[in-house]
């Protein structure tokens, strides 16, 4: 009953983060970015402009405005955000994460995936992605991405918004996707 609580806990934790950023997955029947997908691709570029190179070549990216992430030995993360195919938005995302092991803190970020092919997208969008152990996020920061490469078929860049979280955890992240109609 105790794990159960902690686990209670860790949620309303990641919840009440994402509820304080104020952000909302964009409109399904929309054919442009929201402004909050807008504002994260350009404060991106600004920290890191090497990310160019990945918006250029990539095949498609998930872009994630804000993930909120909170914990306390339990955590969890969610965040909304949206999928674009060569520069089209084809869908809306979410992005869950469930951490166990020494955690203490909340922390909210942004995160882009890149998928360098169509196979990689095809993937994400098929309900089958999963990051296994030798794919990384990169934090970025100046020039972060000039070095940077896809790992299986995917790159993952990271940008804190605030807060501070300390952790040694494992988990994983889970991915949902939902096509424009």
């Amino acid at each position: 009953m105790q794990t159960f609580n902690r686990v209670i806990l860790a949620s309303m934790c990641a919840v009440l983060i994402v509820a304080c950023t104020g952000w909302q997955p964009g409109s399904s029947q929309a054919d442009t970015m929201t402004p909050q997908v807008n504002a994260a691709i350009v404060k991106f570029k600004a920290t890191d402009p090497s990310l160019e190179r990945f918006f250029k070549d990539a095949y498609g990216y998930a872009v994630y405005p804000s993930v909120g992430k909170g914990g306390f030995w339990i955590g969890g993360a969610y965040g909304d955000g949206e999928v674009y195919e060569q520069g089209r938005l084809i869908g809306v995302t979410s992005i869950t994460l469930v951490t166990i092991g020494p955690q203490i803190g909340g922390q909210a970020y942004s995160e882009i995936i890149f998928f360098r092919d169509k196979q990689a997208l095809d993937t994400f969008t098929a309900g089958n992605f999963t990051f296994n152990a030798q794919v990384s996020a990169v934090a970025a920061t100046a020039g972060a991405a000039a070095n940077a490469d896809y790992s299986s078929g995917v790159a993952v860049f990271t940008l804190v918004q605030g807060g501070l979280m300390a952790e040694a955890t494992i988990g994983g992240q889970k991915f949902s996707f939902t096509p424009l109609k």
